[in-house]
């Protein structure tokens, strides 16, 4: 029986569990420490600074099945994904990696053993490349594993040798090629074959074992790794493709479920599927695209990360079109999805509601303005014909983008199909650079990369002199705020130095310490380090700005020291703020109840998309696709303050991620969007066992009992971003002096209007009702001393070239009234032009009107208004009939006005 595209998943990772490696879960999608990368491409992202020697694992040994998109720089597929039979956006990678542990020998016996025990793959289709100057991996090949000299091609740089950037680890790699057989060769060549490397179809790249020998330094020199590794990686879709024997990626297991899916919704024959090739291929892989991009919180937008999403989901729309939808249907696709894969990732089912939310309320946008779309290309279409073009301009293109989500592929199928238009590639392209130069790149990092082989130096000399473990600092911020230590390291300016004089920014590291570092939207602790002596004061003080982690088990505080001098070696004391600290613990708990507050009131959709624990208010992004009523808003606080008062114990436990899957997959704990956890992880729990309110997974710092929360206060709700809901909310300290501050308030008003506490709100509405009355009375009155002024106005009206004309200053309280005013000049006149200008909030505002009849003779109000308001310093326009302006300088309004006969005359005698 043909293997399963699950089945030859579990299988790898089976037989590499098998062979001594720890199994790790894919990374989310958005990487959590790389800034240079949009998405997680490759398996060994996750790994990096492991490779780069930046961080310790527990294993020397690790195999992934890693979630990995390519849709940006030099790995950008995204037009190929359609037309090509194995392009795709999302895929997997399977990969196993070591860790300064085996190298070439165990990696190439385990990628025969693999493909040949493991998948079946008949030994005779598999051909195999190395670098040229590897004879270590041409050996391994030949002599130990037996395969035919001829049959191991030798390659150069181009196609064999890998390296992570200009410098650092790199080395020679080996592929492992399917052959599909002579009769599918597309080159034409009689001797073709691998070695040739012309994209020749006969021919599959199935596994790229990398092997990181060498460090390259800036002149371009290798010199050996102390410990070399490995780092392979295998694209699922291409090996299955190879175990199910289909020569499309598309007509494997991996993609027919969605394509039979989306063939049930169009009620299409296998003919018109046929007919419909290339937008059946696109729905699937970029279905799956956005279902997990969305599951590893990622929101539609117009940058980054978010506009690809964006661009991927409308030109899967699109395609649906094409193919015979006319409303949207990519969530129900994305079901599909989630119930092919959501048994493996998790996440997909913890998230399904939310997912498919997002997916419809960006599709019903973009079918929205789609037709808007297709009358701005039609518009451009029209005055390109006229001057006899046929391209699009690049520029017109990039906005179309850039300004209407109008992906370029679209605009060019629509020019082609429809107007039988091409479009400016090259002008597309340098708009598209110039619009990221200008908004930046997407370096966020706020540690210089050789900053970080600063610490990492570091880190090595530490452990090896014993003043650190191999595990690094010992980190507990959950044993209190103050904790004995030693002082181990001093840095200035990037340096290491013995000893800090008072006044100067240092950086400290201690053996120990309980100060938090930020994570998880938690903001770190600040507070002091000091060095006690019994009877003594204190030598030596420094005041601790921020605690970061540069390299894992390296904890690095900053700040000043305030006073006295400290020396490498001293007993120091941390003593974190512990009055901030109480604060930060009451936000972050109150968090949890809120979080599941909101998923009580609002449904299971909600899930947590970003926050913010500070000491003086917390803030919470969640998925929701509207605003939050003000009566939800009340109930959901009032119940977060009962949760409160009930006093609910707030425990901790450390639990194996993988034994928590299936409780986080069903939605009975709480894992976050992109959060990269360990195999162990901190589970916080509200309520004991028996009676248990919630559960998530965090490593913040928590109350012990919920009444220590005191009492929450919402003190906004407004959109974050489009179907991402934000929060703010204050407790404890904050919230009480803000209750007392508007309690006084309250109380101070009430005096004011000599009216009891309770009697306010209905004495400020009767005051409100009568102030409303009043200013109606004043309007009328307003009103009809205004018609009073125009009655002895109209005998100021004068005429030009037999047109007559009123140009004056009014007294008007508003626009609405000065518009009023110039109907009834026009009303009266008959046949006319009337311009007014009043001064309205100490500015200079016009109106103009030029009856109907005049417009045939040239006059046009809102050109008239246009240039009157421009010696006020102003602008405005309207229709020919009727205009308004504005402008700054209110001194200058009659001389505006003294133009208004000129203008008139001017236009009368050039029409």
């Amino acid at each position: 029986m043909t293997m399963t595209s699950a089945e030859a998943r579990q299988a790898f990772l089976d037989y590499f569990e098998k062979n001594g490696h720890t199994v790790v879960s894919s990374s989310s999608l958005v990487p959590s420490d790389d800034p240079t990368l949009l998405f997680v491409n490759a398996g060994m992202v996750q790994f990096k600074d492991a490779f780069l020697g930046l961080e310790k694992r527990a294993y020397q040994r690790a195999a992934t099945s890693q979630k990995c998109m390519r849709v940006a720089g030099k790995h950008n597929d995204l037009e190929n994904v359609g037309p090509s039979p194995r392009h795709h956006t999302f895929f997997e990678m399977l990969g196993n990696f070591s860790l300064g542990d085996y190298f070439k020998r165990d990696a190439v016996r385990f990628a025969y053993e693999c493909l040949t025990g493991v998948y079946g793959l008949p030994p005779e289709r598999i051909y195999y490349t190395v670098h040229t100057g590897d004879d270590e991996a041409f050996d391994l090949w030949t002599k130990e594993m037996g395969i035919a000299p001829e049959r191991v091609y030798r390659m150069g740089d181009a196609t064999n040798f890998w390296q992570m950037a200009d410098v650092g680890p790199c080395g020679p790699t080996s592929e492992l090629h399917y052959d599909w057989g002579e009769e599918f060769c597309t080159c034409g060549r009689p001797d073709c074959s691998v070695l040739l490397d012309n994209g020749c179809e006969r021919w599959l790249e199935i596994w790229n074992l990398v092997f990181m020998q060498f460090n390259q330094t800036a002149d371009g020199s290798r010199t050996p790794l102390p410990k070399p590794g490995v780092d392979t990686g295998m694209g699922l879709e291409r090996i299955v493709s190879a175990v199910q024997n289909k020569r499309a990626n598309y007509e494997t297991d991996l993609f027919t479920p969605i394509i039979g899916r989306v063939q049930e919704l169009l009620a299409h024959t296998e003919a018109q599927v046929e007919e419909h090739t290339v937008a059946y291929r696109v729905i699937a892989d970029h279905g799956r695209a956005i279902t997990f991009m969305i599951g590893d919180g990622v929101m539609p937008g117009n940058e980054g990360r978010a506009s690809v999403l964006r661009l991927i989901l409308r030109r899967a729309a699109r395609y649906g079109r094409q193919a015979g939808f006319d409303g949207p249907f990519l969530a129900k696709v994305a079901d599909k999805v989630i119930e092919e894969m959501g048994d493996h990732y998790i996440e997909l089912k913890a998230r399904r509601q939310f997912i498919l939310n997002v997916i419809t309320q960006e599709e019903e946008r973009f079918l929205k303005t789609f037709n808007n779309g297709l009358e701005l290309i039609a518009g451009l279409v029209k005055k390109l014909k006229a001057d006899d073009k046929n391209q699009i301009p690049g520029d017109e293109v990039f906005k179309l983008y850039a300004t209407y989500g109008f992906p370029k592929d679209l605009t060019l199928l629509i020019a082609d199909e429809e107007y039988g238009f091409t479009i400016d590639e090259k002008g597309y392209r340098a708009a598209f650079d110039e619009h990221a130069k200008i908004s930046g790149g997407s370096k966020i990092g706020v540690i210089a990369v050789d900053m970080l082989q600063v610490y990492a130096d570091l880190f090595d000399k530490l452990k090896s002199d014993d003043a650190l473990p191999e595990s690094g600092v010992t980190y507990n911020p959950y044993a209190g705020t103050e904790l004995p230590g030693k002082v181990v390291a001093i840095l200035r300016d990037g340096e290491s130095i013995d000893s800090a004089e008072e006044g100067q920014k240092i950086e400290l590291v201690l053996n120990a310490t309980s100060f938090y570092v930020e994570a998880g939207g938690q903001i770190g602790d600040k507070g002091q380090i000091v060095q006690q002596t019994a009877g003594q004061a204190t030598p030596w003080q420094m005041d601790v700005k921020a605690v970061v982690k540069p390299v894992n088990g390296l904890i690095v505080h900053e700040g000043v020291l305030a006073r006295g001098t400290v020396k490498v070696g001293y007993e120091a004391l941390v003593m974190v703020d512990n009055q901030r600290r109480w604060d930060i613990m009451r936000n972050h708990t109150a968090t949890h109840v809120l979080h599941r507050e909101l998923r009580r009131a609002l449904g299971d959709h909600v899930a947590q998309a970003g926050s913010l624990v500070a000491p003086d208010r917390l803030r919470f992004d969640f998925s929701h696709p509207q605003m939050v009523t003000q009566s939800d808003l009340e109930a959901i606080e009032a119940a977060v303050n009962r949760i409160i008062l009930a006093d609910f114990p707030v425990l901790t436990s450390y639990k194996g991620y993988n034994e928590l899957k299936q409780a986080i997959g069903a939605g009975e704990i709480m894992a976050l969007f992109g959060e990269k956890y360990g195999d162990v992880v901190r589970v916080v729990q509200i309520g004991d066992d028996d009676n248990t309110y919630s559960r998530e997974l965090c490593g913040g710092t928590h109350v012990q009992t919920t009444t220590q929360i005191g009492s929450l206060h919402i003190t906004s709700e407004g959109s974050a971003a489009a179907g991402i809901r934000r929060i703010e909310a204050v407790t404890g300290r904050v919230a009480q002096e803000l209750t007392q501050q508007r309690l006084n308030t309250l109380e101070q008003t009430a005096g004011l209007l000599k009216v009891s506490p309770e009697e306010v709100y209905e004495r400020a509405q009767s005051l409100v009702s009568q102030a409303q009355d009043s200013d109606k009375k004043i309007r009328e009155l307003e009103r009809k001393l205004a018609r009073v002024e125009f009655e002895g106005m109209l005998a100021q009206a004068g005429e030009v070239n037999g047109v007559k004309v009123v140009a004056l200053k009014v007294d008007a309280p508003d626009v609405a009234m000065l518009r009023e005013m110039s109907d009834w000049f026009r009303d009266r006149l008959g046949s006319g032009v009337v311009v007014l200008g009043a001064v309205i909030e100490n500015r200079p505002s016009f109106i103009a009107a030029v009856t109907k009849d005049l417009t045939e003779q040239g006059l046009h109000a809102g050109k008239l208004v246009k240039t009157v308001a421009q010696v006020v310093g102003g602008g405005g326009g309207g229709s020919p009939t009727m205009a308004t302006a504005g402008g700054k300088d209110a001194a200058r309004l009659g001389e505006a006005l003294a133009k208004v006969n000129t203008l008139v005359c001017e236009a009368i005698n050039n029409p």
